[in-house]
């Protein structure tokens, strides 16, 4: 089959696909300036893809390699039915595998690296359950606890501290990010690359996250893997560079910038209720706003006791900040946007709202009925029934007012 020579002006247009015949699995090697063992990794590719109950490609991304590694792309594309070739003007392990996945016709979209440092005896169980449709993302992973392993002690120490930030700073639930051994789902693609900004070593990380945070299903299979000790990634600046991706991707996911429900919608793999997610995240988020929102109560009580009574300035002091709080949580802990049924939400908020103005009026009445408490024993008695106002709220707000009818 001879090679596709993609023009370098950027993607290729919605919808287009290579020409080749769609084949269930489309084995994507990124590669730059790897003539020493290109030939050798594709021809082991092509043998073992031929033990696998699929039909299947190999697809060489060339990285605008500057040594003879197109020459020889071209020519594994000329020699085998089954390889093709893309031609990139860049260099970008995610550029590569977003130009080629995008175009592809084939059902499950593969990537591993070209050293093949991960044994193919993975590739079966990577794939198998994306095939069946059970899940939607594939990951091999180094740090399984039935991996097996070989690589020097600077890299382990870096990858495990790598996923120990990811688990912290965005709290991820996969074990290993970097591992180039991946599979995704056609469909899933579709809806996640348009999201993925980082055209590099972070787009395995960014592609991840985001899927986690749709609600998409991700297996991981546990790999033998071998250091390649003539790699020629430089471990610091991709560190870096990963770090930054990762304050990025934060401060996007913080923002409620990425329409995670609706990908998670139209693949299926979200329920009705915005709340639904996952129930730490979303508790870590409400405990922060309404930290801020029961700060926020106590400095409004004071400023309005000046002028009104302790009931009016209660009642006042709640409306505003029930009001921000509902809008606060809707957005970064329930991650809900736009328009649709912000009417409803504002409303149901003010139930709730009802019912903690009770409790709060009741607690204000019993410390009256006791003592003649002065506005600093006022404001610690509502402080402490807010607390526990907020517990009722949480559960109101998540299984009750953030569910989609």
């Amino acid at each position: 089959m001879s090679a596709l020579l993609e023009p370098a002006g950027g993607p290729l247009p919605a919808g287009s696909e290579r020409t080749a015949l769609a084949t269930v699995l489309d084995v994507v090697i990124p590669v730059y300036n790897e003539e020493a063992q290109l030939e050798a990794s594709v021809a082991r590719v092509l043998e073992h893809l031929r033990t696998l109950p699929w039909s299947a490609r190999v697809t060489i991304a060339d990285n605008a390699s500057t040594d003879q590694t197109a020459l020889i792309a071209r020519r594994l594309a000329h020699a085998h039915a089954d390889v093709e070739v893309v031609h990139l003007a860049e260099k970008g392990r995610g550029r590569a595998l977003k130009r080629v996945w995008h175009a592809s016709a084939s059902e499950v979209l593969v990537y591993m690296d070209v050293d093949l440092s991960t044994d193919l005896a993975a590739l079966l169980p990577l794939v198998a359950p994306l095939v069946s449709g059970h899940s939607d993302l594939a990951i091999g992973s180094r740090l399984a606890r039935t991996s097996r392993v070989q690589r020097g002690a600077k890299r382990e120490l870096i990858s495990r501290g790598y996923n120990l930030v990811l688990r912290q700073a965005l709290r991820a639930r996969f074990s290993d990010a970097q591992c180039g051994f991946k599979a995704i789902r056609r469909d899933a693609a579709r809806e996640l690359l348009p999201l993925v900004r980082d055209d590099a070593w972070f787009f395995d990380t960014e592609l991840l996250v985001v899927a986690e945070r749709a609600g998409l299903r991700i297996h991981e299979v546990p790999v033998d893997w071998v250091d390649d000790p003539d790699s020629s990634v430089d471990l610091v600046r991709t560190a870096l560079d990963d770090l930054r991706g990762v304050a990025r991707l934060g401060t996007a996911l913080l923002r409620g910038t990425l329409p995670l429900r609706e990908v998670g919608e139209r693949l299926g793999r979200t329920s009705a209720g915005a709340g639904r997610g996952r129930l730490g995240l979303q508790l870590g988020m409400f405990v922060l706003v309404g930290a801020a929102s029961t700060l926020a109560y106590a400095l409004l009580f004071v400023l309005l006791r000046s002028t009104l009574s302790p009931w009016w300035a209660n009642a006042l002091a709640l409306l505003v900040t029930a009001v921000a709080n509902t809008a606060a949580n809707r957005r970064f802990t329930f991650g809900v946007r736009g328009r649709r049924d912000v009417v409803r939400h504002q409303v149901q908020g003010l139930v709730v709202l009802a019912v903690g103005l009770a409790v709060t009026t009741g607690a204000l009445h019993l410390v009256h009925r006791v003592s003649d408490p002065g506005p600093t024993t006022e404001v610690v008695v509502l402080t402490a029934a807010n607390l526990a106002v907020t517990v009722l709220r949480f559960v109101a707000l998540r299984w009750w007012v953030f569910v989609r009818r």
